[in-house]
């Protein structure tokens, strides 16, 4: 629990209410701190240590090659006033004499790597003078040189892991920027730091001397102290609870990338910034005191609910920071303190909101009262499989933080910290939220080798439509609750209104002889009229075994003239799939070329050879089959990778709608030509075929087995000055790989 939320949820207690809960906490409060063993200061002489349980793991990100610059940590101040160069070079040498961490390197050894303290030296912060831009454009350039700064890697082994640069702005106005790794340091370190500067920068000013007091010990003696507590029984006992809390939950979270997952993540990130008003905070406070919740928990179960709306997993675990200064004697010290806690949540049987957020309070109660075992020791003990392409136990992680640091006003000086922007990103994504004087300052931190920016910006729209859905209405389960923001509602409609005045009688065959080329219909109603003569007429399934041709295109024009369905018989299937399809449907009829009886299988159908369907012969007048457009059109059966073929059918007002919306979107015409290779056996050849018929367009036909060669194809498409042709993914590559494409451009 942040010391935010607590101070929130305290004072909305009465004053009886408070004193009942002191009374109540003051008691184990007291017990868990006489525990733990205090930090002992080091003996004098000791100049190498320990590295702790946190620092060892960055000490190896970095000898992977996996931590660099990421892993600064960083702040820029604004600086008003008449600056004394001199007074703030003794704040930051008197900093560094005080706080060890600043002037620590590690070294590796044959027993491990050890953390080395070296004697004090004076800081000199580097000074960068910006006067000679235009005025209003020297605080930006600071800012850049910043962000650039802040992007430059430390070296662990040569020590000096701390370093300050000021940008001058104008004459009584810089930038200050200080840069710190984050092994010696963390986000309270930063804290820590800013105020020592202000207090001791005051006295020095002013000709005065420190006012600190002196610190009992050093992040070394930390180091020393932790590893020797955590060990034996208390370790046992602390990986016991974490072990048990984390058996058997997912090592990955399967988020909905722009892109594959990189084999080795980087931390190349960006970050989506939005406020959350004063209105909805105020709400979600209102909520906190109804349902016995603090803010974290609340703003963790609506994360809980987007994430399983995004990803379809019932079981999450979202990392989330702590400051981990357990002991009071560590609270002004510079070092890397911050834990990182797995927070296990189950949003599985679609739990109302209400319910979600119980489970995440009792997981987040867990959590922190175990929250002593360093997350870097967690991983050593439960050694989960690791790979270099995620972080390992969790991918997203969530922060709420305390209120920012406001301006600090000096007798002569003013220090406003400002944002600089990194450009990295530890985790798949950060949601960190800070309360602000406006509402809620939330923040999207997202790795840019996985995410776009539009996608992170849904994400977040997402998040705020659904938080202030379930904090009104928590009795509504997770699957009720809204995830579309309002434009994506309006935008949504725009898609779905899709009403046009298409015609509603004609069928695809009345449309088609409107505009084919009249021997082609008239010898489609040749051969429609012996399928009339053989019982075909509307819904009566008539099966089609032929390979590519104009007689493959004759036949479905007849079916569809006599007023019944084709179904497209492969003479490339196997026999046993040609004989289910035949079974399954019971076709009473089957036309096939003289050539592929064979490859057909025992049936009891009618058979209507092809051969010479498409030679020329007299007019044929218009049929009356009685078929209308809502009768069907084709039969195609599915793969059956997922179990037996199915029969997917289609009416002709299906395909008609279709192929109207393809003309008014694409507009095909009478000059146009277009390429028909895929197998009839897809439902893609359907507009294929009869999308240039029913415009007048020219329909080119590939030859057999044409579709699988990508230099016939290319030859063909730049012969026949092809102007419309599909192609999947994978074929399109092929052609792509052709070595002469010249003749098929536009």
């Amino acid at each position: 629990m942040s010391v935010s939320d607590l101070s929130q949820r305290l004072a909305s207690l009465s004053p009886e209410q408070r004193k009942l809960f002191e009374l109540r906490m003051k008691r184990p409060q007291e017990e868990a701190e006489a525990a733990r063993p205090r930090p002992l200061p080091r003996a004098e002489g000791e100049s190498a240590f320990p590295l702790s349980f946190a620092q060892q793991r960055l000490w190896l990100l970095e000898r992977m090659g996996m931590g660099g610059a990421a892993y600064n940590v960083f702040q820029a101040v604004r600086l008003d006033g008449p600056l004394d160069l001199g007074a703030l070079g003794r704040c930051l040498s008197e900093i560094a004499r005080r706080q060890e961490s600043l002037r620590t390197r590690f070294e590796e050894r044959p027993d491990g790597a050890v953390q080395v303290i070296e004697p004090p030296r004076p800081v000199v912060p580097s000074l960068v003078d910006l006067r000679a831009l235009p005025e209003e454009e020297r605080e930006a350039e600071a800012l850049r040189r910043a962000a650039l700064e802040v992007q430059e890697p430390f070296d662990l082994g040569q020590g000096a892991l701390f370093r300050a640069t000021l940008y001058r702005t104008g004459t009584e106005r810089h930038v200050m920027l200080v840069v710190l790794h984050h092994i010696v340091s963390d986000g309270w370190s930063m804290g820590v730091l800013l105020g020592e500067i202000t207090a001791l920068y005051e006295a020095f000013s002013g000709g005065l001397p420190s006012p600190l007091p002196g610190l009992p010990v050093q992040y070394a003696d930390f180091a020393v102290w932790q590893r020797r507590w955590l060990s034996g029984d208390e370790l046992v006992r602390q990986v016991g609870y974490w072990r048990q809390r984390l058996e058997g939950a997912p090592a990955l979270l399967e988020l909905p990338t722009d892109r594959p997952r990189p084999p080795v993540q980087s931390f190349r990130g960006a970050r989506c910034s939005r406020l959350l008003g004063r209105g909805l905070s105020d709400a979600l406070a209102a909520f906190g005191r109804r349902e016995s919740l603090t803010l974290f928990m609340t703003l963790l179960a609506a994360f809980s609910a987007v994430l399983h709306r995004s990803t379809h997993a019932a079981d999450l675990v979202v990392g989330t920071p702590i400051a981990n200064r357990t002991r009071t004697e560590i609270e002004k010290l510079i070092g890397f303190f911050v834990n990182t806690l797995a927070l296990r949540v189950d949003v599985s049987g679609d739990p109302t909101f209400s319910e979600l957020a119980a489970r995440v309070r009792e997981a987040a109660v867990g959590a922190f009262s175990h929250q002593d075992l360093p997350f870097e020791k967690l991983v050593d003990e439960l050694k989960p499989e690791r790979s270099r392409s995620h972080a390992p136990v969790f991918q997203v992680l969530f922060n709420l933080q305390n209120a920012p640091m406001p301006p600090v006003r000096l007798s002569r000086l003013t220090l406003t910290p400002l944002e600089v922007e990194d450009g990295s990103a530890k985790f798949d994504f950060t949601l960190g939220v800070q309360e602000v004087e406006g509402g809620l300052d939330v923040r999207w931190l997202y790795k840019l080798d996985l995410f776009d920016p539009p996608t992170m910006a849904r994400l977040a729209g997402h998040f705020e439509t659904l938080l202030a859905v379930a904090i009104e209405a928590p009795e509504r389960r997770i699957s009720e609750l809204p995830l579309l923001t309002a434009a994506e509602e309006e935008q949504l409609r725009e898609w779905n209104a899709t009403g046009a005045a298409y015609p509603v009688e004609p069928c695809l065959h009345e449309l088609i002889a409107a505009q084919a080329d009249r021997e082609l219909v008239s010898a489609a109603r040749r051969l429609a009229l012996r399928l009339r003569d053989l019982g075909v007429g509307p819904e009566v399934p008539v099966g089609v075994c032929a390979e590519r041709s104009p007689e493959m295109v004759v036949a479905l024009l007849a079916v569809l003239e006599a007023g019944g369905a084709y179904l497209p018989l492969d003479p490339d299937y196997p026999q046993d799939r040609l004989a289910f399809m035949l079974a399954d449907s019971a076709v009473p009829v089957v036309l096939a070329q003289e050539r592929l009886l064979d490859r057909l299988p025992e049936h009891g159908a009618r058979v209507v050879l092809l051969d010479g369907v498409a030679s020329p012969g007299p007019e044929a007048g218009a049929i009356a089959s009685g078929v209308r457009p809502e009768n069907l059109a084709y039969v195609i059966y599915t793969s059956g990778s997922t179990g037996r073929p199915k029969g997917t059918m289609n009416t002709l007002r299906g395909i008609v709608n279709r192929l109207l919306w393809m003309q008014s979107a694409y507009g095909l015409g009478a000059t146009d030509r277009v390429l028909q290779k895929t197998p009839f056996s897809f439902d893609v050849s359907v507009w294929e075929f009869f999308w240039p018929l029913l415009t007048g367009a020219c329909l080119v036909v590939a030859r057999p087995e044409g579709h699988r060669d990508s230099a016939y194809l290319a030859e063909l498409i730049a012969r026949e000055r092809i102007t419309t042709v599909h192609f999947v993914p994978s074929m399109l590559r092929a052609l792509l790989e052709e070595p002469d494409l010249s003749g098929c451009s536009a």
